[in-house]
């Protein structure tokens, strides 16, 4: 009888996924996502999927390693360099979370624009008058200008979602000629300077750490929004707390973070009108059972020896 492969996952998968998989796989699951807990655990795995950063030398303590799935799309949780010294094959599952990284940004617009959570608290604490006052200074999607920066599958998605808002869409891309119609290609200087809701969907790289700097937040219009679904880095986060404190963004949506989990003490906690969220615009019930079915399906695959079909 074959030995069943083992198969590390850096945090648990959806259960019935994890069952799946159970049947096919001696499955590890640690006791934390730490480098050096994961370092121990993956010497007898054939195959890891992926939830949490692995250690940069991850792969010189698996000698036996043939597969690494990402649960989601972002590489940046796996050394890609050192993973194309190492026989072992990479995939990831796109496509899986990109309506509900949609709907957390359309979510955060409304929550920062029309804001019906605090009118419901001002009317029960405070009364009608200074609610419905309130209610009448907030602001609209219809008419005003979202600004894209990184328009992959998310991007895209949202700019649909956007037009029929009647909302006018801007786009920040590497490759402008592929950007979908009703969205204008524009250099960030534009995007951050005409854009009533800036939203931050790019991988990070090089080019786009520290994007949002103190010179892109310098020209934004009086009354702007920031969703950040990227990556923590993408945004100079010191200069986007002066940016909130001295008025010139009127709030932000934050769903990662330069260190995660976000620590007690992290200045950006005390920063005026911003909506803070542990990294979840990709997560729901459905979501998670949508990555963890695809991230099995590939591991599956490649642990037979067959090609995955979302290789990277």
């Amino acid at each position: 009888m074959n030995e069943l492969p083992v198969v590390l996952l850096t945090s648990a998968i959806h259960p019935d996924e994890h069952a799946r998989l159970a049947r096919h796989a001696n499955i590890v699951l640690p006791a934390d996502p730490r480098p050096d807990t994961l370092r121990h655990a993956i010497a007898p795995a054939h195959g890891v999927i992926v939830r949490n950063p692995l250690p940069a030398d991850i792969f010189e303590h698996a000698p036996r390693l043939k597969a690494v799935v990402r649960h989601g799309v972002g590489l940046d949780m796996i050394p890609m360099e050192a993973a194309r010294r190492f026989p072992v094959v990479v995939a990831n599952v796109p496509g899986a979370n990109t309506a509900t990284v949609v709907e957390y940004c359309l979510g955060a617009m409304l929550h920062l624009r029309r804001p019906l959570a605090r009118l419901d608290g001002m009317l029960r604490e405070q009364g009608w008058g200074p609610a419905r006052a309130y209610g009448e200074s907030s602001g609209e999607l219809h008419g005003a200008t979202c600004g894209i920066v990184g328009v992959g599958a998310i991007g895209r998605r949202l700019a649909t979602v956007a037009g029929a808002l009647g909302m006018h869409t801007l786009g920040l891309t590497r490759r402008p000629e592929t950007l979908p119609p009703g969205v204008r290609a524009v250099d960030r200087e534009t995007l951050m300077r005409e854009s009533d809701v800036i939203v931050l969907c790019c991988p990070l790289t090089e080019a786009t750490r520290g994007l949002v700097d103190e010179a892109a937040l310098s020209v934004v219009r009086p009354g702007a929004i920031l969703i950040n679904v990227a990556r923590g880095p993408v945004v100079d986060t010191p200069a986007l707390l002066r940016a909130l404190t001295d008025g010139r963004l009127a709030g932000a949506a934050l769903d990662v973070h330069d260190v995660q989990p976000l620590p007690a003490d992290a200045p950006i906690l005390r920063g005026p009108n911003v909506l803070l969220t542990p990294h979840v615009a990709g997560s729901t019930g459905a979501s998670m059972r949508r990555m963890s079915e695809g991230a099995v399906d590939e591991m599956l695959r490649i642990l037979a020896g067959q090609e995955p079909v979302n290789r990277v």
